[in-house]
Formats: structure tokens, C-alpha cells, sequence
């Protein structure tokens, strides 16, 4: 088949309406800003995806000093799509992440009972990237893919000596349910903190 003179071809393929060609532009404008479920300043929140994983695996092994196999990772991305999400910059590098998942068992808050939890395994911002909000911004819409998933409640562990985190985990309502001691590698204790959705 003859290929046309890209001449032939000039007044068919431009020969739209300008206003046509603006709504285009706006129209995938706004589909890429809808990817963020939220803006925290210069930071996008929006849900994590494969190809994200490499990052932040690159993040948790600068950030936090437990680190997890790549499968835990794309297990976790997997079961809980909803609640395994990323932070980027005006650039689009991812600056930080949660992962969470979906369990059923004993609830933390309610004696005897079970419960459906979302449990927060893991929150890492880059350093020069806190104090910013990001990581507050990360919970409260991992907060909200667990309500999605039917969860009544969501706990964690964090450092006892990791002080900010536990402020800001308090002023998203957590409260301190017990302290496990000896939790982490480094034999470092842990507060288990918990709150209803």
C-alpha cells in the first residue's frame, strides 16, 4: 500500500475545530490530575502501581530500618490495592508510601470481639521530604481504603522512641493499646496503637 504525502495528509488531521482541540487538552488535564485522591502542597496521594514498587522499596530501605522482600511487597499491593499507596513530588518521583493490609481477627478496641482490621504495616516519607504533612495526608486516605474494605477498626506498630510518628499517629485519634516489648530486630519496644473507622 502506497503511504500518503504527509501534505495529503495536513488538512485531515488538522483541519479541527480550536475549541475541539481544548477540550481534548482539558479533558486529559484532568485525567491526570484525577489520578491524586489528594494534594498535600506540592504532593500527589494516589494509589500505587506495579511499576511503583521499585521505588519504594528504594524508600524503605532508605527510611526505616525493617525492610521486607520484594513478594511481600506485590503481595501487599495485590490483596489491598486500596490501601497501598504513594506520595510524588511536582515531578512525579514518589517521595513516600503506606502499605497496609485487610485482616479478621480479635479487635484491639473491643474485649472478646472480632473484627474486621486494616492493619498499617508500613509508612516511610524521605527525609527531606517530612514535616510536611505528606505522611498525615498517606493515613487519612489509607484510612479511607479500609473503611472502603468493610474494616470497623485499624491498628499499628510504631517505635516507642519514634516520637513524631506517634504524635501524629494521636492526632489521627490512635490510641495506645499495649506496649510489645522486644518487638523489633534491633530489640527496641513497640506501642501497638489502634482506633475505630
Amino acid at each position: 500500500m502506497a503511504r500518503l504525502p504527509i501534505k495529503r495528509l495536513h488538512p485531515i488531521v488538522f483541519n479541527f475545530d480550536s475549541s475541539f482541540i481544548r477540550v481534548i487538552l482539558l479533558q486529559r488535564i484532568n485525567a491526570v490530575q484525577n489520578i491524586f485522591l489528594r494534594r498535600v502542597g506540592k504532593y500527589g496521594i494516589r494509589k500505587c502501581l506495579v511499576e511503583d514498587l521499585p521505588s519504594i522499596i528504594s524508600i524503605n530501605w532508605a527510611a526505616l530500618p525493617e525492610h521486607y522482600s520484594d513478594s511481600f511487597f506485590e503481595e501487599r499491593l495485590r490483596e489491598s490495592p486500596e490501601t497501598f499507596l504513594v506520595a510524588e513530588d511536582e515531578k512525579g518521583a514518589i517521595i513516600g508510601y503506606i502499605m497496609c493490609r485487610i485482616e479478621y481477627g480479635f479487635s484491639h478496641l473491643k474485649r472478646y470481639g472480632l473484627a474486621r482490621k486494616g492493619h498499617v504495616v508500613s509508612v516511610a516519607v524521605l527525609e527531606a521530604h517530612r514535616g510536611l504533612g505528606v505522611g498525615k495526608g498517606l493515613m487519612e486516605e489509607a484510612l479511607k481504603g479500609m473503611r472502603e474494605r468493610g474494616c470497623s477498626e485499624t491498628y499499628l506498630e510504631v517505635r516507642v522512641s519514634n516520637d513524631s510518628a506517634v504524635m501524629m499517629y494521636k492526632n489521627l485519634s490512635f490510641q495506645t493499646v499495649t506496649t510489645h516489648y522486644g518487638y523489633y530486630r534491633d530489640g527496641e519496644d513497640a506501642y501497638l496503637m489502634s482506633r475505630a473507622l
